[in-house]
């Protein structure tokens, strides 16, 4: 019975220190990750992992072990990102009126300016196609969505949206910290140039094609 009350007791240790030892490896991973979004927002893409696993509070050895190479660190922080703004898309669904669109070109201003270190990855980076892919149908429902309610104008096409995410990008990237207001401002003129109108516009939207090539030459840049 003695022999028995202690191996249970010992079954029973060993069972919590591993889970001791799986949350304290889940807190490293997520402390890791937080490191490297505020690392790589301050010094960009070429910063070393030393310096994240020196922000994370943690040693070079265990950020490898979580994560073995730095391409493996930023693309679990895209696949998060993309995630979020899956979510975010999912969410904007759900307004009323076709004003869904409109709440999420400002969610994903916020999420674009949060992570914006590895903005330069996040639209390209191969681990993340099929998030990327679904988020493409999302906002492709959701501007239908909004001209079906009149709230956009009938001949603004995917690739318009395209473009205004990418200045919101290139807004954010340029003045860091300090893009709020203008990023949301560049946002509500955008949206504004995109609300209907009975004036056509000159030119016709960009093809897809031209979004794919952009793409390319960011990974390449």
């Amino acid at each position: 019975m003695t022999n028995s009350t202690h191996t249970s007791g010992h079954d029973q240790a060993k069972t919590s220190e591993r889970r001791t030892l799986r949350r304290d490896a889940a807190q490293n991973r997520r402390r890791l990750l937080e490191a490297a979004r505020t690392v790589f927002a301050e010094h960009g893409l070429d910063a070393g992992v030393e310096e994240v696993a020196q922000a994370a509070g943690v040693g070079v050895g265990t950020l490898y072990r979580r994560f073995p190479t730095k391409y493996a660190l930023i693309a679990e922080l895209v696949r998060e990102f993309m995630e979020e703004v899956v979510a975010l898309a999912r969410q904007a669904e759900q307004v009323a009126d076709g004003r869904g669109l409109e709440r999420f070109v400002y969610a994903l201003g916020e999420v674009q300016a949060a992570n914006r270190g590895c903005l330069a990855r996040i639209w390209t980076d191969d681990t993340s196609t099929a998030l990327r892919d679904e988020y493409r149908v999302l906002v492709a429902g959701l501007l239908a969505n909004a001209k079906a309610h009149g709230a956009i104008r009938d001949d603004a096409a995917v690739t318009d949206l395209d473009l205004l995410f990418w200045s919101l990008r290139g807004i954010i990237e340029t003045a860091g910290e300090l893009s709020t207001p203008a990023w949301r401002r560049q946002a509500a003129i955008c949206l504004a140039g995109l609300r209907p109108s009975s004036d056509a516009l000159a030119d016709l939207p960009i093809g897809e094609e031209v979004v794919a090539h952009s793409r390319e030459s960011s990974l390449l840049s």
